[in-house]
């Protein structure tokens, strides 16, 4: 039915030849070619400078990203609490039910 088809090995493995015998040989310095030309150094990049106008906009920008990140974790905060709270009063008033319903039995 099912039967696994076996490779046929498409070069017959018993006739190899032996490798073949590599000769070291001396290498001998050919005419010297001329001179490496000199290097000329990379432009500098420019210093930054810090201007009033751009050291201002760098106090504002990290002051809005503080308050932003700030208003986030606040929020944050907030939500946690308020998720708290709310378990709080469906548990107090789940035990008021089930109390009250054992009474009346």
């Amino acid at each position: 039915m099912l039967r696994p088809k076996i490779p046929t090995n498409p070069t017959p493995a018993g006739h190899l030849t032996p490798p073949t015998v590599v000769e070291p040989t001396a290498v001998v310095p050919s005419m010297p070619g001329p001179p490496p030309a000199p290097v000329t150094p990379a432009p500098t990049r420019p210093t930054v400078q810090l201007t009033p106008g751009t050291a201002l906009a760098l106090v504002g920008g990290g002051t809005a990203v503080v308050l932003v990140v700030g208003a986030v974790l606040v929020s944050l905060l907030l939500a946690v609490a308020i998720t708290g709270a709310s378990v709080a009063v469906c548990a107090l008033v789940i035990r008021s039910l089930v109390h009250a319903d054992a009474k009346r039995r």
